[in-house]
């Protein structure tokens, strides 16, 4: 860093070259990489569905839920979203109380409207309805400030494709060990 001056640039050392990065770049990148991680991942999702089709949907949620949901504590395991009135509504996701708030009677497990257009509604709808569907959160994050929540049009597996699917993960890590130490 340039010292005593008025910092416009940050050096940094490249391959034994110094290179000046504007400041206004460095901050920026890591603002949009804070701001658009997945805060929250449903990984026995992906393991126990099949995902057919991933929709992104807006949260409705309340001030000190969005601040616990920034600091990471959510939780989607066992989640799903459920049609209600011509609704889509997220149920059993998991929010802890903020540490900071004042809120006394507060429900973690309230369930959650879903803001979606009303074509991608019906769409959803007519596919829920076939036997064998359900609609299941994979992530949630961040997105230009405002919440967001991955959906999954999802049809549940069977226990041995589960089986399968573990033993074909299995030997694909195998042979990837294998072929790094070969390498090397």
């Amino acid at each position: 860093m340039l010292a005593g001056r008025n910092r416009k640039f940050q050096r940094t050392e490249v391959r034994g070259q110094i290179i000046e990065i504007p400041l206004k770049l460095c901050y920026n990148k890591a603002r949009i990489m804070a701001k658009n991680g997945p805060v929250i991942s449903n990984r026995q999702a992906l393991r126990d569905f099949y995902i057919e089709k991933v929709v992104e949907a807006g949260i409705q949620l309340f001030g000190n839920e969005v601040k616990s949901l920034r600091a990471g504590k959510g939780n989607l395991k066992g989640s799903y979203a459920s049609v209600e009135n011509g609704e889509i509504i997220l149920c059993k996701m998991h929010i802890s109380p903020y540490e900071y708030s004042r809120e006394e009677e507060y429900d973690p497990l309230r369930p959650k409207k879903l803001l979606l257009h009303k074509t991608e509604i019906r769409h959803l709808v007519a596919k829920i309805s076939q036997q064998g569907y359900t609609l299941v959160p994979l992530k949630v994050y961040f997105k230009h400030g405002y919440a967001k929540v991955e959906l999954g049009l999802a049809r549940g597996r069977k226990f041995h494709d589960k089986r399968a699917a573990l033993k074909e993960k299995q030997i694909r890590k195998e042979m990837d060990k294998a072929l790094r130490q070969k390498n090397k």
